[in-house]
């Protein structure tokens, strides 16, 4: 029996390895019908941790990673959107966003606008401390936009990344709980990275906050967006860009 037609394809690009999974689990819950593919540089979590900024050189890396996704066409057709899930990299990614015609997504911002639907008063959980004041910084503007004054109680959650990269994922995610019951009195819990949203079972198992994690609020918005674009008959319309366009 022949293979249904994928509705679109999905270029996910990734800083981190275990970001990997993550956005794969949620894709397959909030859009079976689509086909990701991956794209994964590593260097550039390492790179952006030692460089302790996010430079220029780093922005054309992201402009480089986004050619060759919209370069892509294969099963699927051509790419249709790019969801990013490194959380360090918003300017870059930004200005992804600003020179591509598909919908491009920030690993939080979907997150970011669910969270702030629950109320003003967020918890914001990360493990990898150079994305944290750029997620401060995304999710106070958006507040802004929205007219909303916001308090964020953001916690760092040490050790949690290195005992995932470890292979300890039950250590990394009783860290990330424990961090989670100190955070009683917000509205909502905001898990700010990908690798993050493996822990949500486990802080779930104490009573506490909505928890919001980055990979399913990415996927079911990508759904949302891509599938408002496509044509009267169900076709995605996705336009090639050329190697230039993103420059």
């Amino acid at each position: 029996m022949r293979q249904a037609e994928p509705q679109a394809r999905i270029a996910l690009i990734h800083a981190l390895e275990e970001s990997v999974a993550p956005a794969r689990a949620a894709f397959a819950t909030a859009w079976p019908e689509a086909y990701c593919f991956d794209l994964l540089d590593t260097s550039l979590a390492v790179d952006r941790a030692e460089r302790g900024l996010l430079d220029q050189a780093m922005i054309e890396r992201f402009r480089t990673l986004a050619d060759y996704a919209m370069a892509s066409e294969g099963h699927g057709g051509r790419t249709s959107g790019i969801l990013f899930t490194c959380s360090a990299f918003g300017p870059a990614i930004d200005a992804v966003k600003a020179a591509t015609d598909v919908p491009v997504l920030r690993p939080n911002e979907s997150a970011f606008e669910q969270a702030l639907e629950a109320g003003s008063r967020l918890g914001l959980i990360v493990s990898f401390g150079p994305s944290l004041e750029s997620l401060e910084d995304e999710l106070g503007a958006m507040a802004a936009e929205r007219g909303q004054t916001l308090t964020v109680r953001s916690l760092l959650v040490d050790g949690a990344l290195a005992a995932l990269k470890q292979g300890d994922g039950a250590t990394h995610d009783r860290l990330v709980a424990a961090a989670a019951r100190k955070l009683a009195d917000v509205d909502a819990i905001i898990l700010g990275q990908f690798s993050l949203a493996r822990a949500r079972g486990e802080i779930e198992r104490h009573a506490g906050p909505p928890i919001v994690t980055t990979p399913q609020s990415a996927a079911e918005a990508m759904r949302r967006k891509i599938m408002a674009r496509a044509s009267p008959s169900g076709a995605i319309g996705a336009r090639a860009l050329s190697q230039d366009s993103l420059r």
